[in-house]
């Protein structure tokens, strides 16, 4: 079954985790994605951990590499040099879409900026992802500032409501601050994509990691605004919702969201207390939250009581709850199986295949998911030339000249 985007040709010159993981996104519905990496290393995320135990030189990459730039083919171009910058000009030629997360400014020092791109080809979607955006849609005074998934995390607001109540703040677990903006330019590409369709015209598209963090912050923005109160530290509860949260088990931890009075009394009932069904100190959740202190211990006490699988059987298919799982529960949870989320794919110079996650969007008619390994370093070079219109002779004297890989 061929994806939604069959079809798309997309140039990405990215690295890391934002730039992949929004060109994977695209690959993801089956996209063209060929992936221009530098001479000799490319990727720098190719030598990150984990590794099969039998490979002990860290290459030609570790599963982190693998699970962001599946479906995807390499080419490694010198851009530096004339000739490199050459073979990208032939590319973006016949690409509907660029996506690069350099700093600001280096693809205009190697000459390959969006306005000269776009006088090759006027169609061209051309999409930035960096720290703090790009001058063309607002000079930022952080614009020069290198940022990393931390760092947006930290600025955008993430962070200030994140951690215990009496703690320090703490950083989402994995880089939300990279795959958040990520998903946000892969949405703003296809929206590009459509327009450039209907005018034949394409556009830049600036998604700076800042920006698309405190996007996400949903509510600190209105309730700043609004009450004038800066929200803090939150710990594993809600300002306004309650019960909401996690709560300890006998063997872990579980997580509630009984906000609804229906399902609070649905909750009561399984507590065995009903009389806090109609006492006015827990009858709604405004006054739930006005006692939250009590309310949270009143469920705490029971819940301490009883393991995570019988909670799951008292609770599961009467009120939001479900077990909080670590990455072994992941593997044998299965709704994990049943909706086909992890995905066992090859490793070169490895015995046996590992697994990735496959994607979240699912589609009846086009698939899309997980078809081919991550590349090696170059893999495709040669195949990328000869479909652009180099000969063999072309490719070799590039080669000979330390140009391509």
């Amino acid at each position: 079954m061929s994806g939604a985007l069959h079809g798309l040709k997309v140039l990405d010159m990215t690295r890391a985790l934002a730039g992949p993981f929004c060109t994977m996104l695209l690959a993801d519905q089956e996209a063209d994605v060929i992936k221009v990496e530098a001479l000799n290393t490319g990727d720098g995320t190719r030598a990150m951990v984990p590794f099969p135990p039998e490979i002990t030189d860290r290459k030609p990459y570790g599963g982190y590499f693998q699970s962001v730039n599946r479906n995807k083919r390499s080419i490694v171009v010198d851009l530096k040099q004339p000739e490199g910058k050459e073979i990208i000009r032939t590319i973006v030629k016949e690409a509907d879409v660029l996506v690069e997360n350099f700093r600001t400014g280096v693809m205009e020092g190697l000459g390959l900026s969006y306005e000269s791109l776009a006088e090759i080809n006027p169609k061209l979607v051309y999409a930035a992802i960096r720290g703090f955006g790009d001058p063309r849609t607002g000079d930022s005074p952080y614009g020069s500032w290198p940022a990393y998934d931390v760092i947006a995390q930290a600025m955008g607001g993430m962070m200030s409501i994140t951690g215990p109540v009496d703690g320090e703040p703490t950083k989402v677990g994995p880089g939300v601050g990279d795959m958040i903006p990520a998903t946000l330019a892969a949405f703003g590409i296809m929206a590009a994509v459509y327009d450039a369709n209907r005018t034949g015209k394409g556009q830049f598209i600036d998604v700076a990691m800042y920006d698309a963090v405190l996007a996400f912050c949903e509510r600190i923005v209105p309730q700043y605004s609004y009450t004038g109160e800066i929200p803090s530290l939150e710990g594993n509860a809600h300002p306004t919702l309650c019960p909401f949260g996690i709560f300890p088990a006998e063997d872990g931890f579980v997580s509630i969201a009984c906000p609804g009075d229906n399902f609070w009394a649905l909750l009561c009932t399984e507590m065995g207390r009903e009389e806090l069904i109609t006492d006015e100190k827990f009858h709604h959740n405004y006054n739930r939250v006005q006692s939250m202190e009590e309310t949270l211990q009143l469920v705490s006490d029971w819940t301490r009581l009883h393991t995570k699988k019988e909670l799951a059987q008292k609770l599961g298919s009467k009120l939001p709850f479900g077990p909080v799982q670590d990455a072994k529960d992941l593997f044998e949870d299965p709704h994990v199986a049943a909706r086909e989320m992890l995905v066992a794919v090859d490793h070169p110079g490895a015995e046996k295949q590992y697994h990735i996650p496959n994607t979240p969007i699912k589609m009846t008619k086009t698939k899309g998911g997980v078809r081919t390994r991550a590349p090696l370093l170059g893999e495709h070079t040669d195949i990328i030339l000869k479909d652009y219109g180099l000969n063999e002779e072309q490719i070799a004297e590039l080669r000979a000249k330390n140009i391509i890989q």
